[in-house]
């Protein structure tokens, strides 16, 4: 048997304005202090060339101290955190954009990276990871030797005597 639905376009609309309220009303209730206990990822970009690997975190505002940078079981770990400043507290914020708490990101490294050769380096709020590769991963040229001791079609390698 065959149940027919009456099909309402605004029903998902209508959810969805729930959620939205629902996450507002949340969100309002708990003030400025869920700023400071929030988390965010920031942006990075991973980049190699025959020698490295290289990562590039966007993690402007945060003290050195505050940064931590693992290896373990092949995998990088970077943890750090924004602190909202509490001097600023009679301040009337018209706007927060600026995300502070705490982040983790965790990267998978390849068999070709040397965990024991990591450098990283905190410039102008970007935190740059290198990562150098094992010498075995790393890319070689091998020459081509182009005429040489051969003979082609019947004919006599270059140099060789004519005598018979």
């Amino acid at each position: 048997m065959t149940v027919l639905t009456r099909w309402d376009p605004f029903r998902e609309f209508t959810t969805l304005q729930d959620r939205m309220n629902r996450l507002f009303r949340d969100s309002f209730s708990e003030g400025q202090e869920a700023l400071t206990t929030s988390t965010f990822a920031p942006p990075v970009d991973v980049y190699e060339d025959e020698h490295n690997v290289t990562l590039k975190i966007e993690v402007p505002g945060i003290d050195e101290k505050d940064i931590d940078v693992r290896i373990e079981n092949n995998t990088l770990t970077v943890h750090g955190e924004r602190k909202f400043e509490k001097e600023e507290k009679e301040e009337n914020y018209r706007r927060v954009e600026r995300e502070y708490g705490s982040f983790t990101r965790s990267f998978t490294l390849p068999n070709s990276v040397d965990p024991e050769n990591v450098q990283a380096n905190y410039e102008k709020g970007v935190l740059k990871i290198k990562l150098a590769k094992k010498a075995e991963a790393k890319p070689k040229q091998i020459k081509v030797n182009v005429g040489g001791e051969r003979t082609l079609e019947g004919k006599e390698a270059k140099g060789a005597s004519r005598a018979a």
